[in-house]
């Protein structure tokens, strides 16, 4: 399982439609704040499994920090590493663009998984989209 950017309009689709099932269908976010005006310029990761694209991300760049987002997997394909394919595939798209530094804004259920990644809790508990939340920071190697 190979985490790989996102290409051209039918990939870009394909990751939106992750999103939309995992986080609006599933987790109740409004479709208007899942979609925002930072799609184009963020760098969007698609990992397949069985010959279908079933997890995404994005990453840019906030104020020289790279800022991981909208990472989810579809439901029948969690519990099986993907995640952390595509993390490692977010970080690398990081150092390429020079940032020394990531962070995050976990679900709090998540919380211990980015934490296994060397990712460090650096905010109370806040809600957006009605999600209980945390910031998360990690140093990023040089690779």
């Amino acid at each position: 399982m190979e985490a790989k950017r996102v290409v051209g309009k039918e990939e870009l689709e394909a990751a939106f439609r992750i999103r939309r099932t995992v986080f609006v269908e599933e987790q109740g976010v409004l479709l208007e704040d899942e979609f925002d005006e930072h799609e184009e310029q963020a760098v969007h990761i698609l990992v397949h499994a069985e010959g279908q694209p079933v997890g995404t991300g994005r990453v840019r760049m906030v104020e020289g920090v790279a800022k991981l987002e909208r990472i989810c997997i579809l439901p029948a394909y969690r519990k099986h590493g993907l995640g952390k394919v595509i993390i490692r595939a977010l970080e690398e798209v990081a150092r390429e663009q020079g940032a020394t530094s990531a962070k995050l804004h976990a679900q709090t259920h998540a919380e211990g998984f980015y934490k296994k990644l060397g990712y460090t809790t650096a905010s109370a508990v806040f809600m957006e989209d009605g999600i209980p939340h945390v910031l998360m920071v990690k140093t990023l190697s040089e690779a």
